[in-house]
């Protein structure tokens, strides 16, 4: 798939922009001031992003990466750096896959010098606008390259407008945090609008494309398996059963029986809690099945089975519309950074930082699921 057109000759010009030191010194970096925007690219078009690289040494979650087409009003890309390249959390990691990839010799270590790369072709029609937000209070150091095709006519009708956005719930207000992951407590009835509702939400939006997958990061503070929970996607509208229907977290990011520490070109784990005391990164790329809509489309994905769990989630979309449309806005840098550990090895649990939007409504299973779990750890403790 990737390499059918790599034999085809074409009328483009390749054309760069990137940090280089136009002194012609070695300086090959831009320096952003606190609170800085700084535009990296502003291109006219017709054209083509063919290939990101960046690099740097932290504020993965501090910094915002800022992608506009065609002179709208509002961004279609509105990301944390680290987390639109597949990494959350603020950590860095090696892995590879076929849209993006990243390269250190700090692997699953916090604010450490990463080369990332992104080559999910962005076709636009009249400009494409690259900015860079520093929501950092430090300085931060950016090396860039982004690479593009200059066109003399735009995309043809049929290519879309690339999207990503970012979303956090931390923690999601699962029904009953306490109940461990594949009890019978656990194993509610979740149906219809209260699925709709309830599941953790990966993305929403109206109009006509496709949706190409995601990136889902969770900080496991239950300490137990976090997963068991139904991917499920409406398309056009609410019904019931949902379009696509799964069978558990794992299994709709294409592994089984829990997530294994790897990385594949289609998905994978490019952070594992195995290696990380807690912190989970993964991602499904829906390349040859793509997700089409018409009208509309709504991604959701059980967090434990019917939504009981309390971690902390945080995700990235990526899809393209007919149109540019606007990427959901982003929490304030304080209310997107991770959880921590304290020297004991224990969560530091911030109530200034929850961004928990609600709370899954207590029905009267998961009442009835809450005190019977209540009583058997009452009998096991004599």
């Amino acid at each position: 798939m990737q390499l059918d057109g790599l034999s085809r000759l074409s009328p483009n010009r390749t054309r760069r922009i990137s940090s280089w030191d136009t002194s012609g010194r070695n300086a090959d970096r831009w320096v952003l001031a606190p609170g800085e925007t700084r535009v990296l690219a502003d291109i006219r078009g017709p054209g083509t992003i063919t290939h990101l690289w960046m690099t740097q040494r932290n504020h993965y979650r501090e910094c915002l990466l800022r992608i506009t087409w065609d002179g709208a009003d509002r961004p279609s890309v509105l990301c944390p750096l680290g987390d639109f390249f597949g990494l959350g959390h603020g950590i860095v990691n090696s892995y590879q896959s076929l849209l993006f990839s990243a390269s250190t010799r700090h692997n699953d270590r916090f604010n450490e010098g990463c080369a990332l790369n992104c080559y999910v072709p962005m076709p636009f029609a009249e400009a494409a606008l690259v900015e860079l937000v520093n929501e950092s209070s430090e300085n931060h150091l950016q090396y860039f390259y982004i690479d593009y095709e200059e066109a003399d006519a735009p995309p043809a009708g049929d290519r879309g407008y690339f999207h990503a956005e970012f979303r956090r719930r931390n923690p999601f207000g699962g029904w009953g945090h306490e109940v461990r992951v594949n009890t019978p407590e656990a194993n509610i009835v979740n149906l219809e609008r209260e699925a709709w509702e309830n599941n953790y939400l990966i993305l929403e939006s109206r109009g006509r494309g496709h949706y190409l997958g995601c990136n889902l990061s969770v900080t496991n503070l239950q300490g137990t398996w976090w997963g068991e929970g139904d991917d499920m996607i409406w398309v056009d509208g609410y019904h019931w059963p949902p379009d696509l229907h799964g069978t558990g977290s794992e299994d709709y990011l294409n592994q089984a029986w829990g997530m294994q520490p790897n990385a594949f070109l289609r998905n994978g784990s490019s952070i594992h809690e195995r290696n990380t005391g807690g912190y989970q990164t993964s991602y499904v790329h829906h390349l040859e099945n793509p997700v089409r809509f018409q009208k509309e489309i709504r991604v959701t994905i059980e967090h434990g089975h019917g939504n009981h769990l309390r971690n902390e989630m945080s995700s990235v979309a990526y899809w393209y519309a007919a149109e540019p449309a606007a990427a959901v806005a982003v929490p304030p840098a304080p209310q997107r950074m991770p959880i921590l550990k304290d020297e004991q090895g224990q969560w530091i649990i911030d109530p200034k930082t929850a961004v928990t939007s609600c709370e899954v409504p207590l029905n009267d299973e998961m009442r009835a699921m809450k005190a019977q779990w209540a009583a058997k750890q009452q009998q096991a403790q004599g």
